[in-house]
């Protein structure tokens, strides 16, 4: 039986460094990857927060259309399409489902169902979609859906989420990472 993988996209399907040029560019910054230590962006920027998602709201079908997918992430889902059915659980607000859609197929991205929710609660979505294994890269979201939904969480390491994890949260730097662990985990399913 096929398994149900939960993937968010954002920092984890793209590379979490996507957003940074346009940071640069739109407040003139000089920001690395490296400086971006936590998941709220605006204590980096000087604006306000209203402000800021003024900006963001504005800017996102952009970023979302430009941004860079993650280094292996193409080849590992590629490998577990005939194994799992994907599940796309994402913050981004639903009126993004088109570019969303753009993006994955121009990614060759398959999946079964893309779940656009508007906030950063992914657990109600995990546990409608029944998913088995989630894919994330905010750190209290893993930490929230591996403990209400009893399931693993792959976390991608990132300067963000650096915290503490329990045990059922496993953080790796990559996919070729996420993919070994995955291959093993998958192994002892069947």
């Amino acid at each position: 039986m096929k398994k149900r993988f939960g993937i968010d996209i954002d920092g984890t399907v793209t590379r979490p460094d996507s957003m940074i040029p346009f940071l640069n560019k739109a407040f003139e910054l000089n920001l690395a990857y490296e400086d971006i230590t936590e998941y709220e962006l605006t204590p980096f920027v000087d604006i306000s927060r209203e402000a800021f998602a003024e900006w963001f709201t504005k800017n996102e079908p952009v970023i979302y259309a430009e941004s860079v997918i993650a280094d292996g992430a193409k080849e590992a889902l590629g490998n577990w399409a005939a194994l799992a059915d994907f599940y796309f659980i994402s913050a981004r607000r639903s009126d993004l489902l088109r570019v969303t859609e753009t993006w994955l197929g121009r990614h060759e991205l398959n999946f079964h169902h893309i779940e656009l929710i508007g906030s950063h609660d992914k657990i109600e979505a995990a546990k409608r979609f029944n998913v088995d294994i989630f894919f994330e890269d905010k750190h209290d979201n893993a930490v929230a859906i591996a403990t209400e939904c009893n399931i693993p969480v792959i976390l991608f390491d990132t300067p963000y989420n650096r915290l503490p994890i329990p045990d059922q949260v496993i953080r790796v730097n990559d996919w070729g990472e996420a993919k070994q662990w995955v291959d093993n985990w998958l192994n002892v399913q069947h």
